[in-house]
């Protein structure tokens, strides 16, 4: 179902604050709750609390790099990403949901890692995972949204191609 008008907007807003209310709920929690280095495990090791401040991006990328260059990289670029990728998702009014959806996730996520950059200096990360040989990196909740934002984009890609060759399949 396509939203329109002021509720397709309500509805983006909503999901954004949600996203980012979430991730900075969780980290306040962890700033205020658990030192830093403190680790708290649970389901047998399998999910580990980790309190760490990341000066990087995504697995601390970046975190080495020296001003202006880590400004620029790391605050400058993504605010002109999520203005674009927020301006995009509520400007173009034929939008499949599914990729509307998406993208205001990974703008929610985008926002949350950047205003804890820009205030703290650091993002809060805390959540690391480990099944047998499998781990993550140290995550937070705004990078489960990213994730989940590019789960929704992709997902729309494929069942997009897949309308479109049916679409051609009929004509053929």
């Amino acid at each position: 179902m396509k939203l329109k008008g002021a509720y397709r907007i309500i509805a983006i807003l909503a999901l954004l604050a949600l996203n980012i209310s979430c991730d900075q709920v969780t980290k306040m929690m962890m700033r205020e709750h658990i030192n830093i280095y403190d680790q708290h495990r649970f389901f047998n090791g399998h999910v580990t609390l980790l309190h760490v401040e990341n000066m990087g991006a995504f697995l601390s990328l970046g975190s080495k790099l020296i001003q202006p260059f880590r400004f620029i990289l790391l605050t400058l670029v993504p605010i002109l990403a999520l203005i674009g990728g927020l301006f995009f998702v509520i400007l173009k009014k034929n939008i499949h949901p599914l990729m509307g959806m998406g993208i205001v996730c990974c703008v929610g996520g985008g926002m949350g890692n950047l205003y804890d950059r820009i205030r703290y200096g650091s993002v809060t990360d805390f959540l690391h995972l480990k099944f047998g040989p499998l781990q993550t990196g140290i995550f937070n909740a705004a990078d489960v949204s990213i994730m989940i934002g590019l789960g929704f984009i992709l997902l729309d890609g494929f069942l997009t191609s897949r309308r479109q060759k049916r679409i051609q399949a009929r004509r053929a």
